[in-house]
């Protein structure tokens, strides 16, 4: 048999990874140059169009096995380019704790639109987690 957990050890691992990164958390979305970076631990190679600061309650209470955004994810581009790809870091900017893809549909990050200019604001309209071993 799988192993399995309840929906309250799946709702902590899950909370677990908000406190972990902290508040002030920093996304950034890249268009990369090459492929994506096999895990956080690899360089990357591409522009960051947009880093935001998120709201210092980031990621709502996991329920059901499920945490979703909290509050707005939203930022002025610094790059030009098409957003395929993010990561999230630590308040220092510095400390990859996430990746996974970006875009409209699809990918682990919607955005508003993944054709992004400088000076545009972007808006992440959905992100979400979920648990496994349910």
């Amino acid at each position: 048999m799988a192993l399995q957990y309840s929906d309250a050890v799946r709702n902590a691992q899950l909370d677990a990874v908000e406190s972990t990164i902290g508040t002030a958390a920093v996304l950034k979305i890249y268009d990369l140059t090459a492929g994506a970076p096999a895990n956080c631990a690899a360089a990357i190679t591409g522009t960051v169009l947009v880093s935001i600061t998120l709201p210092s309650d980031w990621m709502a209470a996991a329920s059901g096995g499920s945490k979703a955004k909290s509050g707005t994810w939203q930022g002025t581009a610094s790059g030009t380019g098409t957003a395929d790809f993010w990561r999230l870091f630590a308040s220092d900017g510095t400390t990859c704790h996430a990746q996974g893809t970006a875009g409209t549909s699809g990918t682990d990050i919607i955005l508003d639109n993944a054709s992004i200019a400088s000076g545009q604001v972007v808006t992440v309209s959905s992100f979400s987690i979920a648990a496994g071993n349910s």
